[in-house]
């Protein structure tokens, strides 16, 4: 199970030596519900959404094992009976507005930062918490579990917090790969809210009676622990070869642009860079910034009430190039809502001419999300030391050959577009290496998908000097 921000799916895997393949069962939207309290997720419909795509695999094929990821830092709480306190609120919910100066007048940012390697963004876990303090619902709650955590509970009636999706809290040491308990104490955050740590491969115990009823399907049926963050699950799919470093951008909602490191960067400088150090498989790093991603033509797609992406690409791809670009990685685009405006009121500020029309704006956004990949990528390798020579576009972007063939032009690297399913392929990857169906290592996962998965290699055409014009236009 992968679920993203707007859609998920139940996709089906099998995986063996020299054998990689996925099917989708099920698709289902994710539409988060505004109410007069803020904005949450529908947990509930996303849960029937599971049951409907295991009762569609379980036509197709005998599961051997299920592992659920999905976004980060969003979660659920539980009462002393183990019930869920309310719908899970969105991370773009405006009820954290200020409460990273409430943390930092406690523990300042630059100190946070050293101790957890997450940059600062509202949306962070324990921004949350800080939001949430004096609640009743936080008052009455005996336990926290992040998304992917809360539907394996339902799942299996066993509880935990898995580590990669657990380190996006801002609660995490990425140095001792366990809790700041410094942190949570000086802040007044209760760690016996969170089940133990689980690690990816381990066990999440097996689907409950009632699940296989509902499902149809033959018991037992064990879950598998994944890197339920699906970012996490997305690089362990990236199909580099060994040799020389890469770098990766994980599209969807959300771009997530950097380099896969062995030890976390917590400099200061690194903070003042938006760079955030997330936890990956087999003691990894994920040294990235977070970037708005395909959310902004989403959201532009929205506005209009125009589905037809295709034809907005071909028309913004005869476009001008460069003619504007906004910075892709301000929090100012993070709110749902007007986004075409948002888009032309950043352009006026930084007085630069506003798109004139549908695939003017389209242009803008594809071409400020390649610079943005550009300036990621230039700056997560000056601050981590790493060099790289190639760039590997996974997740739904990949299929975007646009974006694709832009961030070659803008960072000067070849490109190696695909999977376009990378989250799930990992997810799936680290169940079959649980269970013996595949090789050990990271690299001979990645050599499976490289083998396996249909990829496509952009080469960098033009100088970069109009990137660097355009980046300058942004301060």
């Amino acid at each position: 199970m992968d679920l993203g921000a707007s859609s998920g799916r139940v996709m089906v895997g099998r995986a063996g030596r020299g054998t990689l393949q996925l099917a989708e069962a099920h698709r289902f939207p994710n539409r988060p519900v505004r109410l007069p309290g803020g904005l949450h997720w529908d947990i509930l419909g996303l849960y029937a959404g599971v049951l409907d795509g295991l009762r569609a695999a379980g036509r197709t094929a005998h599961l051997t094992s299920i592992g659920i990821d999905s976004w980060a830092v969003d979660h659920g709480l539980l009462d002393a009976d183990g019930a869920l306190l309310g719908n899970p609120v969105h991370y773009r919910d405006a009820r954290t507005e200020g409460a990273a100066q409430q943390m930092w007048a406690t523990v300042p940012a630059p100190e946070l930062y050293a101790r957890t390697g997450v940059q600062d963004a509202p949306f962070n876990t324990l921004c949350q918490l800080v939001a949430a303090r004096g609640s009743a619902q936080l008052n009455c709650a005996r336990q926290l579990l992040l998304i992917p955590d809360l539907l394996t509970y339902w799942l299996t009636g066993t509880r935990g917090t898995e580590l990669t999706n657990a380190s996006t809290t801002q609660l995490i040491d990425p140095r001792t790969r366990d809790w700041s308990t410094e942190t949570a104490r000086q802040l007044g955050i209760d760690l016996s809210l969170f089940p133990p740590l689980r690690h990816p491969g381990s066990p999440a115990g097996r689907l409950l009676p009632a699940v296989l009823e509902e499902t149809g399907l033959p018991g037992p049926v064990p879950v598998t622990t994944v890197g339920s963050h699906d970012t996490a699950s997305a690089v362990a799919a990236v199909p580099a070869l060994p040799g020389p470093g890469f770098a990766y951008v994980c599209t969807g909602t959300w771009s997530l642009v950097g380099l896969e490191l062995d030890s976390p960067v917590l400099t200061e400088a690194s903070r003042r860079a938006h760079f955030t150090n997330e936890l990956g498989l087999d003691s990894t790093v994920r040294y990235l910034r977070n970037i708005m991603g395909l959310w902004l033509l989403q959201e532009c797609q929205r506005a209009w009430n125009e589905p037809d992406l295709d034809r907005l690409l071909v028309e913004s791809a005869a476009s001008e190039p460069l003619k504007s670009v906004v910075d892709a990685a301000d929090p100012g685009f993070l709110a749902p809502g007007r986004m075409p405006e948002r888009i032309a009121e950043a352009c006026r500020a930084t007085g630069q001419s506003p798109p004139g029309n549908r695939a003017e704006t389209v242009r803008c956004v594809l071409d400020s999300l390649a610079l943005a990949h550009r300036r990621a990528i230039e700056d997560a390798q000056r601050l981590s030391g790493r060099a790289v020579d190639v760039v590997h576009v996974v997740g739904g972007g990949a299929r975007n050959e646009l974006l694709c063939q832009l961030t070659s032009d803008a960072c000067g690297l070849p490109v190696v577009a695909g999977p376009a399913e990378a989250a799930a392929l990992g997810n799936v990857l680290v169940q079959a290496r649980t269970h013996g169906a595949v090789g050990d290592s990271l690299p001979e996962m990645r050599a499976l998908v490289a083998g396996t998965q249909p990829l496509r290699r952009y080469e960098p055409r033009g100088t970069p000097g109009a990137w660097r014009a355009a980046e300058r236009r942004l301060g």
